[in-house]
């Protein structure tokens, strides 16, 4: 990340990663109170708190299983967020996780607290829960939204 410096408050991405809550989950929609998957509540909440999306995102897998060299949602999210070290995310921060070893990262979800996410999953739609530590050591990588 070079050009973006400053990150968004906190308490804005989580006020509108709360508005999602309840949102039915729907693969690879991006609106709230109709359906979202984990990266369209993602997609919503950088609309709210940053403004338009800087790039169409193309058709994705739903393979948590997929295995490869390139981490597609880190890159992305490092070209557009901040990246920062998993022991300093914070409230607020974006957090990218590896479902399983030697898998890409593929799933999204929004720190609330230090120890609680808002995230999209099938079946359930968009919920607040705990941050165990079974979601803990699947966490790959972690990114502030940014102010543009």
């Amino acid at each position: 990340m070079t050009r973006l410096q400053t990150a968004a408050d906190p308490d804005r991405v989580i006020a509108a990663a709360r508005r999602w809550l309840g949102t039915p989950y729907h693969d690879q929609a991006s609106l709230r109170g109709v359906g979202c998957d984990c990266l369209g509540l993602a997609r919503g909440v950088w609309r709210e708190v940053v403004g338009d999306e800087p790039f169409p995102i193309p058709p994705y897998s739903r393979d948590w299983d997929e295995t490869g060299c390139t981490e597609v949602l880190a890159e992305g999210a490092r070209r557009m967020m901040i990246e920062l070290p998993v022991a300093d995310a914070g409230p607020g921060a974006l957090i990218l996780f590896r479902m399983r070893p030697g898998a890409i990262a593929k799933h999204v979800a929004i720190l609330t607290t230090p120890d609680r996410f808002i995230h999209a999953y099938e079946r359930l739609g968009v919920i607040e829960e705990p941050l165990t530590s079974a979601w803990r050591r699947r966490i790959a990588s972690t990114f502030l939204f940014p102010i543009l």
